[in-house]
This record gives C-alpha cells, sequence and structure tokens, in this order.
C-alpha cells in the first residue's frame, strides 16, 4: 500500500499522563491501517490508551480534511509513536522513616495520516 507522504498531516498530544511504552502497544496496532479500520479497533481495545490516542487520530483526520480538503476514507496512518515527556516525582513513605520515588510518567503522542495512492 503506498502512502503520499508528500501530503502527510499530523497531530499531537502533549504530556498525556500515561507511560509512553503502554501508548505503544496500541499505536504499534494502527500503524498503516486505515482511518476507518483504525476507528474500530479502538472501539473495541480494552486498553485505558485507546482514548487520548481516539482523539489524536480524529484531530489529524479533521486537520487533513480541513486544512488540506483531504478524503477521509482515503487517509491512512502513515505515522504513530509516543515519546516520552517530563515525569512527575512523587514519594511513596516507606518503613523506618523511608521513602522511595514514584516517577509518574507523562508521553507525547504523535499521530500522521496520508492519503492512500
Amino acid at each position: 500500500m503506498a502512502v503520499d507522504t508528500a501530503n502527510e498531516v499530523k497531530a499531537i498530544a502533549r504530556y498525556i499522563r500515561m507511560s509512553p511504552s503502554k501508548v505503544r502497544r496500541v499505536l504499534d496496532q494502527l500503524r498503516g491501517r486505515s482511518y476507518r479500520e483504525a476507528l474500530i479497533l479502538l472501539e473495541f481495545m480494552p486498553y485505558k490508551s485507546c482514548e487520548p490516542i481516539l482523539k489524536v487520530l480524529r484531530s489529524a483526520v479533521a486537520n487533513a480534511e480541513h486544512n488540506q480538503g483531504l478524503d477521509p476514507t482515503q487517509l491512512v496512518i502513515s505515522q504513530a509513536y509516543a515519546d516520552m515527556g517530563p515525569s512527575l516525582k512523587r514519594f511513596r513513605p516507606r518503613a523506618q522513616g523511608r521513602a522511595y520515588q514514584i516517577r509518574k510518567q507523562t508521553c507525547h503522542i504523535t499521530i500522521a495520516v496520508a492519503p492512500q495512492v
């Protein structure tokens, strides 16, 4: 399946309060699929990360439709990745007055769509 990368349109969600590795396992399933297939997959996957990914995907398609005038039925997910964001550092009290550090990870989700050639 060939994709026209010259007309690639992307959307980014930043500082999503979720581990990048948990987001990547869903994005790996979506990469290379059509917009319709991706919507169906995201609707029925049992992961919490599907919600922000769906939001970013819809935003990317809306950008393609509004800014480039592309047809949503012809769009394919050309790129999908999750980068590490800043970690929120918290402390968990432990025995004998100690404290363990907890890192609450964030991520940046990027999805790019392009028309199928």
